[in-house]
């Protein structure tokens, strides 16, 4: 996992044909703050299929508005600069859930690279 610093940063992440995941937070959100002793763990299980990039809510707000996130935290996934899916939910995320996203996500990106 790695915060993203600059707009710029981020779009050189998400430009390539690897999957990425990006984590839309903020620290002052207690769901962030609730799911981030499990995230490295969750990033590290899914390391050979995909990147996770973190972008918080205070540094880059005009990534938050060109996307349309309005609830933290969110998940996007990104390949080749699209978005490919993203898992938003008024609830509590849990570590089950996430995993789920991620999988799911791998299952997309693979299902758009077979002709």
């Amino acid at each position: 996992m790695r915060d993203i610093e600059t707009v710029e940063a981020f779009d050189r992440a998400i430009a390539g044909p690897a999957l990425v995941i990006a984590e839309f937070y903020a620290d002052w959100c207690p769901d962030c703050q609730r799911i981030q002793p499990f995230m490295p763990e969750v990033a590290n299980a899914f390391a050979d299929k995909l990147t996770v990039i973190r972008v918080d809510r205070e540094k880059l707000p005009e990534l938050f508005a060109r996307y349309d996130v309005f609830g933290i935290p969110s998940f996007i996934a990104f390949q080749n600069g699209r978005e490919l899916i993203r898992f938003v939910s008024r609830d509590p995320k849990t570590r089950e859930e996430i995993e789920q996203f991620f999988r799911r996500a791998v299952q997309v990106a693979e299902a758009l690279e077979t002709p």
